[in-house]
């Protein structure tokens, strides 16, 4: 039987539902989800399978127009998952349409990729417009760039989602599979339970706050009885910003940890011990070390 195997990288502005789509093509949760745009700072790699093919896919950040160091390393990691993907899928919200932001995404396309490179349009979220409305925008997007194919999707949902990963299966290139058939994500473990912890912060704390922290896993100990222990780090900027996170009395770091460890257990099948501290660390975000712990590139200037 002849297999396959490549990369492809979801692109589109910030919340169009790439990480949610990663999730339901592997199956489970590689990527957090919220509702606050930019929540992907890394590319995180989800492995799915379909018949004899092994997609790889890469869940980048949504591209915008970057203003501080961290949001310029997040858009030069979206653009570089994008130039090593052997697929490219472009993700746009059904009701939002051709706006601003995915003309700019066009634009930059049309720079970057080969003609080799197929790009694909995914509309996403269909269930919220008519079916009038879905028509006219894809006839303006398919005008607007050479889509090797479009698919009308709802991540969420899952309708039209097996269609496209079918799809991408096909598309391919021959060759045996990059991962172990039981693995769904290259991020080591301890990027993936810091992005967990990460998520149940940004659920919880209100509008800049979750921008200005990062969580970092210090401590991984593997326990006898098969249960671990992972130490964790929430870096703030400031000490106010450290008050709000522990909450009244330490009341919302509690439940923060309750639901990371609850879902890190759940991730990784076994008991786990999850200790947070939360350390104020002002300048973090021009630190090139937070950004290795990232996986992403520390940029100067406006490189």
């Amino acid at each position: 039987m002849t297999t396959r195997a490549g990369f492809v990288a979801l692109i589109g502005e910030p919340n169009a539902g790439k990480s949610t789509l990663t999730n339901r093509m592997v199956g489970a949760k590689v990527s957090i989800v919220t509702h606050k745009v930019q929540t992907t700072r890394t590319r995180i790699r989800g492995v799915a399978i379909e018949g004899a093919s092994q997609i790889v896919f890469v869940d980048t950040p949504g591209l915008f127009r970057p203003r501080r160091r961290l949001d310029r390393a997040m858009v030069a990691a979206a653009w570089g998952g994008a130039a090593d993907a052997d697929l490219v899928v472009l993700l746009v919200e059904a009701h939002r349409g051709l706006t601003d932001g995915v003309r700019g995404i066009i634009e930059t396309l049309e720079q970057r990729m080969t003609p080799a490179q197929k790009v694909v349009l995914a509309i996403n979220k269909i269930d919220r417009v008519k079916a009038e409305v879905l028509l006219e925008l894809t006839a303006k997007l398919n005008a607007a760039y050479p889509f090797a194919q479009t698919f009308m999707i709802s991540a969420e949902k899952g309708h039209g989602v097996e269609d496209l990963r079918r799809w991408l299966a096909g598309e391919l290139p021959e060759g045996p599979w990059l991962y172990p058939e039981d693995q769904i994500a290259d991020l080591p473990l301890r990027m993936i339970a810091a992005e967990m912890t990460r998520e149940k912060l940004t659920l919880r704390l209100h509008e800049e706050l979750p921008y200005q922290l990062t969580v970092e896993t210090e401590g991984w100990e593997e326990r006898r009885d098969g249960s671990v222990r992972i130490d964790q780090v929430v870096y703030v900027a400031r000490d106010g910003h450290k008050g709000i996170v522990l909450g009244n009395k330490g009341a919302s770091i509690k439940a923060i940890s309750t639901a990371a460890r609850a879902e890190i257990a759940e991730f990784l099948d076994r008991p786990v011990h999850l200790f947070l501290q939360v350390k104020v660390r002002e300048n973090w975000q021009e630190e090139a070390a937070r950004y290795s712990e990232m996986g992403l590139e520390f940029r100067d200037g406006n490189s």
